[in-house]
């Protein structure tokens, strides 16, 4: 240290020196560069591991969230639908959610989430926004279970609406099928006729589109023809319903009140 403050010669030596440890100095650098490139690609690894986990977790979530607003979406348009059928209707109405089906393939019953405390009563109407699809029979505290038109054991009185016709929709265990019985061969009657409820029996209102013909049987040999009709309503896909208060009900039992 001296020397290299005194000598200048020293100095000179001393720059050619350190030129030539200057690979000593690199070398023995070496294991600590290998440290911190090993330790930087390990941390940034295990960082992408991380973030295509998170990512993917994301994704699932967001994927799942379109198919929820998908399933809104589909949900808000039936119920505008219901809303819309409603604005044209002479009686009261309440929505109801379907949260059962009977798992008896026979027996074509609903169970809606209205009851007793709703005001509900057996042989109410139940219709949804593109036609009628039964009738509540059995009435709990907060729920209902409801008969559709498509039971074997339903039959509705109904006429044609293009010229009043008169007959009755029996259901056959189909849902997409009623029938019409017992019809005269001769009878006025075709393909895309509109079945509505001829309001007979005081059980259902009158006009409401029930079923559109769709065949025709006439057996030379039979003085009856068999009326096929496919039914309005969407009687298995349909996840809201409109309640049908009838204001003949209410007229009825003011009636008895009264009295």
């Amino acid at each position: 240290m001296y020397a290299g403050q005194r000598f200048e010669w020293f100095q000179q030596v001393n720059a050619k020196l350190s030129i030539v440890a200057t690979p000593f100095y690199w070398v023995a650098d070496i294991p600590s560069k290998i440290s911190g490139w090993g330790e930087s690609n390990i941390r940034s690894r295990e960082t992408i591991i991380k973030d295509n986990e998170r990512l993917s977790a994301e994704t699932i979530l967001l994927k799942a969230q379109v198919q929820k607003l998908a399933s809104l979406e589909a949900e808000n348009v039936r119920l505008r639908e219901l809303l819309n059928s409603s604005a044209i209707l002479d009686d009261s109405v309440l929505v109801a959610e379907i949260i059962g089906v009977s798992p008896d393939p026979l027996h074509h019953q609903i169970i809606v989430n209205k009851g007793e405390k709703d005001g509900l009563y057996v042989g109410q109407p139940v219709i949804d926004a593109l036609g009628l699809m039964g009738q509540i029979i059995d009435v709990g505290a907060y729920q209902s279970r409801v008969l559709l038109i498509t039971d074997p054991s339903h039959a509705l009185p109904v006429q044609v609406n293009r010229n009043g016709l008169r007959s009755v929709a029996e259901g056959v265990g189909l849902y997409h099928q009623v029938i019409l019985q017992h019809v005269a061969a001769t009878t006025d009657i075709k393909i895309g006729d509109l079945l509505v409820s001829s309001g007979l029996g005081q059980r259902f209102p009158v006009g409401y589109p029930v079923a559109t013909v769709t065949e025709v049987i006439i057996d030379p040999g039979q003085s009856f023809a068999t009326v096929k009709a496919s039914p309005s309503a969407l009687l298995n896909r349909s996840r809201h319903v409109l309640l049908v208060f009838s204001h003949r009900r209410e007229e009825i039992e003011d009636g008895r009140q009264s009295g």
